[in-house]
């Protein structure tokens, strides 16, 4: 570095005029190598009252260092023109240069020092730009961990974060460190005082010696890696600790204020940053998310009958209403040999993404082992062994299963856990309630079937717990009573399976008003005509 890059020329020569003028003294401002930088002032060297010429030791003595950092960057010498004698030197003059070099050495180290806060406040503005734009968290973090060591003229720079448990930090960013050193061990919250401190005060902790302070878990390793002094400051937002900065100095190093406050801020901006990060990253996860549960829902719809089969002498209605995308209820009918028609409504436990699943390996069983007609033990004991073959105890569904013999109007079904249908007769309700257990929880359960001989004018209603157990906001279910009720004012009024489902899910949705449904639900409607 030269005086010039810290002071311009006319700021020298004004300094060595306003010298000169006060002091009588006629000085230079040189550069390190003794070249002027300034032109000769007006003023003159005081005559000496000695008559002995100015001897060459009495030259050195006359020109004094300009330092900065321990860096030669200009001088200050006596002016005389080449080849002429100097006066003597007195003490005072040499005191007086003394003092012209310290003054400029201060003037320049606080040039330096102003010009070194506003590279570190560039370097704050740049991180903030950078916060604001960045939403990969690692590469946030590397830039963050670079910066600072150039900024703070650092040896190192890591960053930890707190795991899920936020019981260890764990390095998520490193800067010029070693990785013998990054491998050193765990830094467990419990055990490290110095990011305790920081987290719990929010303040910056000072180490001044990381070899022999206490506090510090792996001494031996920071002296092999050459660690001397350190700065820990906490990654704070809102109030809640996110994790904690390092740096740290090759040599013994008092960290000034704005040192520190430059440290704070960035953490509290890395804070910010490492938050939005994550949040923009579960924002795109649950975009995907959605997506995916959007096609899933897609793909399970298809496996609900989207056309309802035309049978001579029946009339059929369904109604399907998902509380998410995915749900577990879902209906079938089945054609079957002999002009015989499977009907299915079933409602897996639970909802979302592992009802749906449960929903379609059930559906693809019962389709597999329908083909034996009438014996409804067997087919629901088959899917029953599939089920619990390849699921959890917690992993079960109730059933409605029925076939209707078309040629002879005969019903033969068996309930398995399920809310068992109504068989509406000459306005009076009867529930089909031959069966058994749920399915998936014990692979020797039974189901015992029963046969109804249907009638013209007979109403079969199946449907999920979602219509009886839907609420109102005084916490009341819905309730058989009034699904009865609800069945046979819906009889009475429309004639037609449509008309029936539709009314009866008006009035289940008048009762319970806004409320949130808290699961799906399902009707199906024959009507023998």
């Amino acid at each position: 570095m030269q005086l010039t890059e810290y002071l311009n020329p006319e700021t020298l020569q004004q300094l060595q005029d306003a010298f000169s003028a006060v002091s009588q003294v006629a000085i230079r401002i040189c550069s390190a190598n003794g070249a002027p930088l300034t032109e000769p002032s007006s003023a003159k060297p005081e005559e000496s009252t000695e008559q002995d010429s100015f001897r060459e030791m009495d030259r050195e003595r006359a020109s004094a260092p300009i330092m900065v950092n321990d860096e030669i960057i200009g001088r200050i010498t006596l002016d005389a023109s080449p080849g002429k004698e100097l006066p003597a030197v007195y003490p005072r003059y040499v005191r007086l240069i003394g003092l012209m070099t310290g003054v400029m050495a201060r003037l320049c180290q606080r040039e330096q020092q102003l010009r070194n806060r506003v590279d570190e406040l560039a370097t704050l503005y740049t991180l903030t730009a950078e916060f604001t734009s960045q939403r990969d968290l690692a590469g946030l973090l590397d830039v963050v961990a670079a910066t600072v060591v150039k900024a703070m003229g650092a040896k190192g720079c890591s960053i930890r974060l707190l795991n899920e448990d936020r019981t260890e930090l764990v390095m998520e960013a490193v800067a010029n460190l070693s990785n013998t050193y990054l491998e050193k061990g765990p830094i467990m919250l419990s055990e490290s005082l110095i990011d305790q401190e920081a987290l719990s005060s929010g303040e910056a902790i000072f180490i001044s010696d990381m070899s022999t302070d206490p506090r510090v878990l792996y001494p031996a390793e920071a002296k092999r890696e050459g660690i001397v002094s350190g700065l820990c400051a906490a990654l704070m937002y809102k109030g809640r600790p996110e994790g904690a900065i390092r740096v740290y100095m090759a040599e013994h190093h008092e960290f000034d204020w704005f040192e520190v406050s430059l440290l704070k801020a960035i953490a509290a901006e890395a804070a910010g940053a490492i938050v939005n990060a994550r949040l923009h990253t579960e924002a795109v996860r649950s975009v995907n998310i959605k997506r995916q549960l959007r096609l899933a829902g897609e793909v399970q719809r298809r496996m609900i009958p989207s056309k309802l089969p035309k049978v001579s002498g029946l009339d059929i209605a369904a109604i399907y209403v998902p509380c998410f995308e995915l749900g577990g209820d879902f209906y079938d009918f089945i054609t079957l040999p002999s002009d015989n028609l499977g009907v299915v409504v079933c409602d897996v436990v639970g909802k979302g993404v592992r009802a749906s699943l449960l929903m379609a390996s059930i559906r693809a069983s019962l389709r597999a082992h329908a083909t034996n007609v009438y014996n409804m033990s067997e087919v629901l004991a088959k899917v029953n062994r599939d089920l619990c073959a390849d699921t959890l105890s917690s992993d079960f569904a109730t059933l409605f299963y029925g076939v209707i013999d078309l040629p002879h109007h005969r019903f033969t079904y068996a309930v398995a856990g399920h809310s068992p249908p109504l068989l509406i007769r000459d306005g009076r309700v009867q529930y089909l309630e031959s069966g058994g257990g749920v399915l998936g929880i014990d692979t020797g359960s039974t189901w015992k079937q029963e046969v109804v001989d249907l009638q013209a004018g007979d109403v079969i209603l199946g449907y999920t717990d979602g219509l009886n157990e839907a609420m109102n906001f005084d916490d009341e279910p819905f309730g058989h009573e009034r699904v009865e009720a609800a069945v046979l004012a819906g009889i009475q009024q429309h004639r037609g399976a449509k008309g029936l489902v539709k009314h009866v899910l008006w009035e289940m949705r008048r009762f319970a008003g806004l409320q949130t449904r808290p699961d799906d639900l399902t009707l199906v409607a024959i009507w023998i005509e």
